[in-house]
């Protein structure tokens, strides 16, 4: 079995030589952990989840089952990656829940950042959980776990298992083939997998998605405008070359309402706020010089695209006293 800790002598991976050496280590250590078992795994089309999905399946196949749940707060075109990229390309046991309503019903009304955070969270699990139990013979629980997941857990800062919570019945040994690796590492194995490279180097995304940038109760007009601003401000940032050097950037829509003029007629309706920030540790952060005919550009598109939309804000706020995300 590979090292449930990592070595103090371990070379950072940076390189395709050893991202491979790491691969074929792995794919050898779960092949005599599982044997012909089954192992279920959660993946959401971030990066850590998908290297452990692009890893199982090199080692072992139809044995693994995904469960991709759409809880209605992915960005614009994710769960669309996720289907083409693991069902279509690389041939896997997907299952594609679209519980978009459940999730939503769920949070209507509700205004608390905590308790949305906590109805998220929960109902993940309850539906989760609920496709497990349809699938027999699943023995084994695939985890994006990480090595600063660890760290932090030592430390006390948050817990590190990502699908903790299930319910009692459900014992699963785990498999987490990347807990070991800091995420740039993780991202260096995603690239010699073969992953997409906006998957590989999608930006952190927060476990309750759009619900935490969609501040008050969230309603899906409103969530609606979050998903298309966000899409706008990702095209004109690739565009613009920004992708790659900014660490994080996206868009808010807060629950209140301006007067604005459209087509010689007075309406009322909401802001869209652009964040963009950089940082190392996410500790602290800075706000990024966004170049001002950019942000006029982005300000038309987004007043003229997204429905509902008459103002466009920018947060120059740093971390603190401002937080990265919103909620």
């Amino acid at each position: 079995m590979v090292n449930d800790r990592r070595p103090d002598d371990m070379v950072r991976i940076t390189t395709k030589e050893l991202a491979n050496a790491f691969i074929e280590e792995q794919i050898a250590a779960m092949k005599e952990q599982i044997g012909d078992r089954k192992v279920l795994l959660a993946l959401s089309g971030g990066v850590d989840s998908s290297v452990v999905a692009a890893l199982l399946i090199k080692a072992i196949g139809q044995q693994l089952v995904c469960v991709h749940v759409n809880h209605g707060l992915l960005r614009k075109g994710e769960p669309e990656q996720v289907i083409e990229v693991f069902k279509n390309q690389m041939k896997a046991n997907l299952i594609y829940v679209d519980a978009t309503d459940r999730f939503l019903d769920k949070l209507a009304g509700v205004t608390d950042p905590e308790t949305k955070r906590k109805i998220i969270g929960g109902e993940f699990i309850e539906v989760f959980a609920e496709e497990a139990r349809k699938l027999d013979g699943v023995e084994f629980l695939a985890q994006g776990t990480i090595w600063p997941d660890i760290l932090e857990s030592e430390k006390g800062i948050k817990a590190h298992h990502n699908a903790g919570g299930l319910p009692e019945d459900m014992k699963f040994e785990l498999v987490e083939p990347v807990k070991i690796l800091f995420k740039d590492e993780v991202r260096v194995v995603g690239e010699c997998l073969g992953l997409p490279e906006n998957m590989v180097y999608r930006q952190p995304f927060p476990g309750p998605g759009l619900g935490v940038r969609c501040p008050g109760a969230i309603t899906r007009d409103r969530l609606e405008a979050v998903r298309e601003s966000d899409a706008i401000l990702r095209e004109e940032f690739e565009k613009a070359g920004l992708a790659g050097k900014v660490w994080q950037y996206f868009t808010v829509v807060p629950d209140f309402k301006s007067t604005g003029i459209k087509e010689g007629n007075r309406v009322f309706e909401w802001c869209v706020i652009i964040r963009a920030v950089n940082t190392t540790d996410a500790m602290t952060a800075e706000v990024e010089n966004i170049p001002f005919d950019l942000m006029q550009l982005l300000a038309k598109r987004i007043t003229s695209e997204v429905k509902g939309v008459n103002r466009v804000l920018y947060d120059f706020t740093p971390k603190p006293t401002a937080t990265i995300e919103y909620e």
